[in-house]
This record gives C-alpha cells, sequence and structure tokens, in this order.
C-alpha cells in the first residue's frame, strides 16, 4: 500500500514578497528548515530551471548530499504562487532516493496560507518501505510541520530560527533528563529493589509499621514511574517545571525530616535538589512559547 504524500499547513501574518524571499532564498531557507543544514544554487542562464545542492547532516561526521531542481513556478489570477520541485540523491545510505513536491503560498484576508505537499521514493526495498512508514516519515513530516512554526515565529514575531532552536532542544533535553531521573528514583530503589533505606525514611517521616511503609514507598515509587512517563507525553513543559519549583523544597525538607544525617552522605538530597530545583527554574524560563508541530495542519481538509 502506497503511503501518503506528506502534507503541511500552516497561516502566517505576514506580506507575501517576505515570505517568497524567505523560502525561496537559500540564506534564509536553511536557517529556518530543520531538514537542511546547507543549500545552494547553481549558475543557470535566463529561463533555465534553478539548479541547487544540499547537504543534510545527520551526526557523526556523515551528510546526505543531494540534488534539487526547480522544476517551475505560476501564479493565478487570484495571487496564488506555487513552487514545484524535483528533488533526490546519489547516496546509498540515504532513506530518500528521488522526490517531487510544491509549495504554494494562498492569500487570505490577514494571512497567507503556506502549505507543502511532496512524495518520494525509498532506498533499501521493503525494509526500507517499512522503516519509512513505522519512523522516517512520521519523523520528516514532524521536522516540516515543526521548521513551518519556526518560520512563522521568525517572520510574525521576529526570533531568529537558530534562538528558537536552542530553546525547542534545550526544553526536550531537560525533558528528558527529568523522565530518566524520576522514572529512576521510582523504579530501582522504590519498586525494583525496595531499599532498605527507603522505606526507613518513610517510617522515619510518619509512624508505621515497617510493611506499611513497604507499601508507601512502593506507592510513591508508581507515582515517581508516573510522573516521569508524563515528562514524554505531556505537551506543556512549563507547568511540569513549574510543579516542580514548589516540590523540590517540599522534598528536600521532607529528606532532612526524615533523616537529618543525611547532610553529611556524599550524595545528599540537599545539593541534589537544589541542583534539580535550579535546572527546573532555567527550564522554566527557556520552554515559553516553544515552537511545536502541533501548530500546522497535517491534512487537507
Amino acid at each position: 500500500m502506497k503511503n501518503k504524500p506528506i502534507y503541511v499547513e500552516i497561516p502566517i501574518n505576514t506580506e507575501m514578497e517576505r515570505l517568497w524571499e524567505a523560502t525561496q532564498t537559500p540564506y534564509y531557507h536553511e536557517q529556518w528548515d530543520l531538514r537542511f543544514t546547507s543549500i545552494k544554487y547553481l549558475p543557470k542562464k535566463v529561463d533555465e530551471p534553478q539548479l541547487f545542492t544540499y547537504k543534510t547532516k545527520i551526526g557523526f561526521g556523515m551528510a546526505v548530499e543531494g540534488w534539487g531542481k526547480s522544476v517551475g513556478s505560476h501564479q493565478t489570477d487570484d495571487e496564488t504562487r506555487t513552487s514545484s520541485l524535483h528533488f533526490g540523491t546519489d547516496q546509498k545510505f540515504s532513506m530518500i532516493r528521488e522526490g517531487k513536491g510544491y509549495w504554494q503560498y494562498k492569500p487570505n484576508q490577514d494571512s497567507i496560507k503556506f502549505l507543502t505537499q511532496y512524495d518520494y521514493e525509498v532506498n533499501f526495498g521493503r525494509m526500507g518501505v517499512l522503516f519509512d512508514k513505522l519512523l522516517f516519515r512520521p519523523l520528516i513530516g514532524w521536522a516540516t510541520a515543526l521548521s513551518f512554526d519556526v518560520l512563522k515565529r521568525w517572520l510574525e514575531k521576529g526570533e531568529t530560527p537558530h534562538l528558537q532552536y536552542i530553546r525547542f532542544f534545550s526544553t526536550w533535553m531537560i525533558s528528558f533528563l527529568f523522565f530518566f531521573i524520576w522514572s529512576y528514583h521510582g523504579w530501582i530503589p522504590k519498586i525494583f529493589a525496595r531499599h532498605p533505606d527507603e522505606i526507613a525514611m518513610a517510617g522515619s517521616l510518619v509512624k508505621m509499621t515497617s510493611n506499611q511503609a513497604a507499601s508507601f514507598v512502593l506507592a510513591v515509587g508508581i507515582i515517581e514511574v508516573l510522573f516521569g512517563l508524563i515528562w514524554l507525553f505531556y505537551p506543556y513543559k512549563r507547568r511540569l517545571l513549574g510543579i516542580q519549583i514548589i516540590i523540590f523544597p517540599l522534598l528536600t525538607i521532607a529528606a532532612i525530616i526524615a533523616e537529618p544525617s543525611s547532610l553529611t552522605h556524599p550524595f545528599s538530597p540537599l545539593t541534589f535538589n537544589i541542583t534539580l530545583l535550579i535546572l527546573s527554574i532555567v527550564g522554566f524560563f527557556i520552554s515559553n512559547d516553544v515552537p511545536t508541530s502541533s501548530n500546522c495542519r497535517r491534512r487537507r481538509n
């Protein structure tokens, strides 16, 4: 079964010429489009299609390099512009072998509906088709949508793509870190190991039997694991960071009350929780108004 083409659409409140320049000029295009590291136009004669090369760094010193051709562009009576592209690469390790697509700029009353649709053929035979369907196509579709939102914010608010991507990836690195910390501290010492120190601290904080303390620690471990998972799926990271700004001081006080001698331990809860508190405060400020792919329409009406 053939996969559906990738479709992304977003309204941008800007002038047509400004949007056209930001998307058709390589210097500007490579700044906001997450899919490309560099784009270079090749010399051409009048009335010839514009040829270009592109490069996408994929890490570990590797990069996908390919070619592209502006097949043509036209403008309708309602001032809608369309630019068609043909692209591909000869590198065998690239997922994309060859593809075609277009960008469309459709003026509305107070904005321009900027959209793209493209499709491509893949390498690696049936395995490539399966990998594309399960992972690569959703990933590149997400990257396209995220890039469109970055472009929108750049043209509407003036925030450069570079700063937007710093905030976006910093927010997600912090989110993955807290996912790991909460999941680890919930699963390993509390659920899996039932560590005696955890049970002893619970019994010291609230008077209860050892069996009750063990059940209490297990319940806390489950809550921590669930809270860790929320970091992966809940879109409003700033709210989670705000919650942590409140609870980390409370957890620190509770830990010291339960075991005052922990202040002299090599890995004191005081220094550990203060570190997480400061990281939460930093994340709270940088995670404000982060670009997101969810601001784009991914299907045609």
